[in-house]
């Protein structure tokens, strides 16, 4: 089971993964959302739970018509590797 939510109140997205929760955090500035650091926790690496946390921040910026600004190496390779999310991509 898996529960993704915008943690508004500490300016990050969080996914909860049997036990564990992988984090993104962000800044907002203005109708961008720039995502500062990701981090999956060691026992969850490797099953692309990043990439699944990542997947719900596209979603949730598409829905809110935000864009987002990738300062996370994680973040920036995320986006090289699925150009179907570039709609977002803060220019």
């Amino acid at each position: 089971m898996s529960d993704f939510r915008d943690n508004a109140e500490r300016s990050r997205y969080e996914l909860a993964v049997d036990g564990g929760l992988a984090l993104a955090d962000y800044h907002r500035q203005g109708d961008v959302l720039a995502i500062t650091h990701t981090e999956v926790p060691p026992a969850l690496q490797g099953q692309g739970i990043a990439a699944r946390l990542i997947d719900g921040v596209v979603a949730d910026a598409r829905a809110r018509g935000l864009k987002i600004r990738p300062l996370c190496s994680y973040v920036v390779t995320y986006f090289r590797r699925h150009p179907e999310a570039g709609d977002v991509l803060a220019a």
